[in-house]
């Protein structure tokens, strides 16, 4: 039996089905992602680990300074071991601690964004080491590579979803919450199971100033979080402050 005539003019036009669909889109994701321009494949943890074109380890000791508020913002860096103080001075020589950085982050990236000069310093707060991008040679990378661009973009954002919960933290919290909260994450905690002491000798001063409470106020948490069990001071040479998951009650409490 002949076919039903279609109309004149018509087109046959093919209809993608769901399963088609789906397999097509299965297809696409099983598709390597394109190799880098020079092709071999690029590997932004080794061009991070590495020196190279652009790129300069650098070992600063402890409370050396890493930038200094005011200097050329001609580079970005990354944090490959110990820790970072990043400091603001205010017009009246108010000074303010605004995060402390470990090993695997970026700072210094307002160079990238156009920024001339440093808006704060960096300090280190153990041994470290470093590695300084120049302007030029990170920019050029994060254009070619995406694995790094990738990585980079994923940082900052986290970072920024940080600075958010800082704020909210800052207005809806009380001092106890939020000096609680600040010992936690500098101690890692929740990060893969690892549980690390605290900045050693990391001053109530500091830790003040992160809050944003007096070093009094802090030093009658301290106390209390001590008696409590929540923190242990470590001792020795390094002076270092242990912090259980326990504290973990003081966050979640009403």
């Amino acid at each position: 039996m002949a076919s039903p005539r279609e109309p004149k003019g018509s087109t046959n036009i093919a209809r993608q089905t769901p399963t088609d669909r789906i397999s097509k889109r299965t297809r696409n994701s099983a598709r390597p992602r394109p190799a880098s321009k020079n092709g071999r494949e690029f590997n932004p943890h080794a061009f991070l680990a590495t020196i190279g074109e652009g790129r300069k380890a650098m070992l600063f000791p402890k409370k050396q300074t890493v930038f200094a508020q005011g200097d050329p913002a001609d580079a970005v860096f990354y944090l490959k071991t110990g820790k970072v103080r990043l400091t603001v001075v205010s017009k009246t020589g108010k000074e303010a601690t605004i995060g402390i950085l470990s090993d695997g982050s970026f700072f210094g990236e307002g160079a990238l964004a156009g920024q001339p000069l440093r808006m704060g310093t960096a300090t280190a707060m153990t041994d470290c080491g470093v590695l300084r991008i120049e302007k030029r040679a990170m920019v050029d990378t994060l254009h070619r590579e995406h694995t790094l661009s990738d990585l980079f973009v994923a940082y900052l954002l986290t970072r920024n979803i940080r600075y958010e919960e800082d704020l909210v933290d800052q207005l809806f919290n009380s001092s106890e919450k939020r000096l609680a909260r600040v010992l936690l994450m500098l101690a890692h905690f929740g990060k893969e199971g690892i549980q690390e002491s605290v900045v050693p000798k990391i001053s109530q001063e500091t830790l003040a100033e992160m809050v944003g409470t007096t070093r009094s106020r802090v030093s009658f948490f301290m106390n209390r979080f001590r008696k409590l069990g929540f923190i242990d001071y470590a001792g020795g040479a390094e002076g270092g402050l242990q912090v259980h998951s326990s504290l973990l009650n003081v966050v979640l409490h009403d």
